[in-house]
């Protein structure tokens, strides 16, 4: 009987570590997009765009002044409008698509994300398009995956986002996210 008990007590104990592994297998959509833990460290690559650090990111919009900058940070929407919790700023320039960086979008954020690329980049797939929001976010990285998925064929990833231009001095501006839906 105390055996019994001992396996027991062990198996219970054990539980929640296995919950936990199982919870890990989450993190990931069958169709590849991360669905969790949004801000946790980041791979070094966003296949297929290319990554850029600061100062590549900048040469980029020197070298191609039509680069288009899309913030994807998340912004509450509740009662048919997005809710300002805190002031937000990005790079001068950008085109802020909130929420569209999540794991899962529904039909509706989804339009909003594609009509959105469409009108920005005029129909033309290959035009830049940088995707970004903070360090350590797998928001921009699910929108790289996304825009990639509906054709778009010139992309790039400012991994260390809004936190790597304001720690290098840059200005940023605030912002309002474009209008839902």
């Amino acid at each position: 009987m105390k055996r019994f008990l001992a396996c027991l007590t062990c198996l219970v104990l054990a539980l929640p570590v296995i919950a936990d592994d199982g919870a890990d297998t989450a993190l990931f959509s069958s169709d590849g997009y991360r669905q969790t833990r949004y801000r946790s460290p980041t791979p070094a690559q966003a296949e297929p765009a290319r990554t850029l650090d600061t100062e590549q990111l900048q040469a980029q919009l020197a070298a191609h002044p039509d680069t288009l900058l899309i913030d994807v940070y998340r912004r509450p929407w509740l009662h048919g409008r997005f809710v300002e919790e805190e002031p937000h700023a990005n790079l001068p320039g950008s085109l802020w698509l909130a929420n569209t960086g999540d794991g899962h979008l529904s039909p509706q954020w989804q339009a909003y994300f594609s009509r959105n690329l469409h009108e920005a980049t005029g129909g033309q797939p290959d035009r830049p398009l940088v995707f970004y929001c903070r360090s350590d976010c797998w928001l921009s990285w699910n929108a790289v995956k996304r825009a990639a998925a509906l054709g778009y064929n010139n992309l790039y990833w400012y991994r260390d986002g809004i936190d790597a231009w304001e720690q290098a001095g840059l200005p940023l501006t605030p912002a309002r996210p474009q209008p839902f839906p």
